[in-house]
Parts: structure tokens; sequence; C-alpha cells
């Protein structure tokens, strides 16, 4: 019951802060010939600092469309999304780009690693992009992956690794930047259930570590691990609430 309460009271304390993140009256249509297919309708969110929110929904929902959209992958056709105060619905695509490799760590369900590339290469990726010179690079990726418990497989090719290796070696990427927020597509789609678990374990711990994780997935399990659930159907929010029965580790 304590457990429950400190919950309660956190997500409360939480709503008075400012918005990490902020949609307001968001719409999405997508133009096939002369007719318009609405993905999402008028959407109202707000996500603050260090929430760990599953985003859910059946196909066609507009989960993806929302989760593409908040990764800067996407720009909406009405309304506004504020990421840290800054209009994301006004930047051109170099500026989206930017917001992206700086601001958004993003965590797929299939890696999206570089096979000919190892572990520490793959990790620096981001930095390379940014302009990182080439020793601080490294110095981050390898504290990115001794975070996830990879560093004795840093020269390890993608194809010499197990799949819950491969993600973890996706997350220090996602991780290596300080992103604002973790972004994290069915990150346990490719993976058995015990490695599953083990990824969601580690989604646990970057999020007591001060994290903002956001996980988009259609999977009630999965999403009985964050502390806060949204559902989506038919491009609209039907539900958002704190989650105070959520998945706990030892």
């Amino acid at each position: 019951m304590r457990l429950i309460l400190n919950l309660l009271i956190r997500y409360d304390m939480n709503k008075k802060e400012k918005p990490l993140i902020e949609i307001a009256r968001l719409t999405k249509n997508y133009e096939m010939g002369k007719i318009e297919i609405p993905a999402l309708r008028d959407i109202d969110l707000q996500i603050r600092k260090n929430e760990y929110v599953a985003i859910m929904g059946p196909s066609g929902s507009g989960k993806s469309t929302l989760m593409n959209i908040l990764g800067c992958l996407d720009t909406p056709s009405h309304g506004h999304y504020f990421f840290n105060g800054v209009d994301v619905s006004t930047l051109n695509d170099d500026q989206l780009s930017v917001m992206r490799n700086k601001e958004i760590g993003f965590i797929f369900q299939n890696f999206n690693l570089l096979p000919g590339l190892n572990a520490l290469q793959n990790v620096e990726l981001p930095l390379l992009y940014s302009g990182t010179p080439t020793q601080e690079r490294k110095k981050r990726a390898m504290k990115a992956l001794e975070r996830v418990g990879l560093i004795d497989r840093m020269n390890h090719k993608p194809n010499e690794l197990s799949g819950g290796q491969r993600q973890r070696v996706a997350i220090a990427r996602a991780l290596v930047t300080n992103p604002g927020i973790l972004l994290a597509d069915e990150p346990t789609g490719a993976l058995d259930s015990q490695t599953g678990v083990d990824i969601m374990r580690l989604f646990h711990e970057l999020h007591q570590e001060g994290n903002t994780i956001i996980l988009i997935t259609h999977e009630q399990e999965i999403a009985d691990y964050a502390h806060r659930n949204i559902y989506i159907k038919d491009g609209t929010i039907h539900s958002d609430n704190p989650n105070p029965d959520f998945t706990q580790f030892n």
C-alpha cells in the first residue's frame, strides 16, 4: 500500500513540473490520392522528465505514427509538439536531424546494428555523426557498453552476439549521447521470454538512474513494466493512467 501511495504522490508531483514533452491538439493525416486518412486526431499529451511510459494500441491505432513524431522522424499536419520548450513542429529537416541525434535515444525491435562494425563502433555512430573527437567518442562508447554489461564484447560484430547482447549494444548506442528520452519500439519483440525480462530489468535500472523512457508496445505484459500506461485507439488517446501495479524487480 505504501508503494502504491508513493507512486501516486510522485505522479501528482510530476504533474506540477514543466513537461519535457508537450503535445497540443496534434493531428496527423496521410494523403492517398485526393483522400486524407487521419492517423492521429487532436492528441493532447504531456510527459515529464524521468517518467516511464508505455504507449499501447492495436495495429493501425496510431501508436507508430505518434512514435515517429515523438522521435522527430515525422511532423504533424496540425498542432504542436514541444520538446523541452522547443516547438519541434516548426523545425526544418536539418534541425530535426540535430534534435534526433542529440535528444533522442532510439531502441528498435530488430536492433538496427551495422553488420560490418563491431559493438564499439556501432555505439560510437551517433557521436561520429555529431562530430565528437575520436578519443572522446571511444571513451564514451566504452562507458556506455560497460553500463550495459558488454565491455568484454566490444570487439565483436553483431553476428557474433546473441539477440540479448545485440539489444544491449543498441541500448548502449541510445545512451551514448545522454539523450533527453529513450524511445523504445517493441524492444523485446525479437527476443525469447527470459532475455526479454533481462532487457526490461535493464530498462528498470536506467529509469532508476533518472532516464525518461517511452515504450511503444502492443503487449500488456511489457506495458506492465512501465509506471504509466497510455492506450491509443483510432488515432485518439482512450486512456492515460498511472500504473500502481507495475512489474517490479528485486
